[in-house]
């Protein structure tokens, strides 16, 4: 294993994975007044992924690892998933769009870095590592809902914000994002 925990192999797949997602969501948004459907669907279905392969295999396996004792950050990183996935669900409007890249700016500073999740995650022993990292890399694609609007999203919406300690950003821009 790498002395640096910040290079190993499990905080490299995710790390990378971050910086894809990144690259979706920034081309989703591209162009002012309008969403690029096809980059936000790919961002959506990859970030849902993402969440499911550190809720599903990466924190269990901390878990396990710790003989039972959750780690301080898992609390926090599952109040922000859910607020994540929450936001997948509406129209992407700027004040979600600004909302996500909040969230995730938070979000990836408890998970890269040399005292982040992945690092820790880095430290498991070789008997746990290899078949985590193995579950990730075949982790299975996401299929996602059609959006909605309803007031019982937005409704869902706020308090998955509230309990993460966000609420939605402001809008920066006064131009309406359309879905092209």
């Amino acid at each position: 294993m790498p002395e640096d925990p910040t290079s190993g192999l499990i905080a490299n797949f995710l790390e990378d994975d971050h910086r894809r997602l990144d690259r979706f969501l920034q081309a989703a948004a591209a162009h002012p007044g309008c969403v690029d459907t096809e980059a936000y669907d790919r961002f959506r279905a990859g970030l849902l992924r993402h969440i499911g392969m550190e809720e599903k295999l990466l924190l269990p396996a901390m878990h396990r690892w710790r003989g039972g004792e959750p780690l301080p950050v898992a609390a926090k990183l599952r109040l922000d998933h859910g607020a994540l996935a929450t936001l997948l669900m509406p129209t992407p409007i700027p004040r979600i769009l600004a909302t996500i890249r909040r969230i995730l700016s938070d979000h990836n500073r408890l998970e890269e870095g040399p005292n982040g999740l992945y690092a820790i995650c880095d430290r498991l022993p070789a008997a746990e590592m290899e078949p985590l990292l193995a579950a990730l890399r075949t982790a299975p694609l996401v299929s996602v809902m059609r959006h909605s609007d309803s007031p019982a999203v937005m409704k869902t919406l706020e308090g998955a914000l509230a309990r993460a300690g966000y609420c939605l950003e402001p809008i920066t821009t006064p131009e309406a994002v359309e879905p092209r």
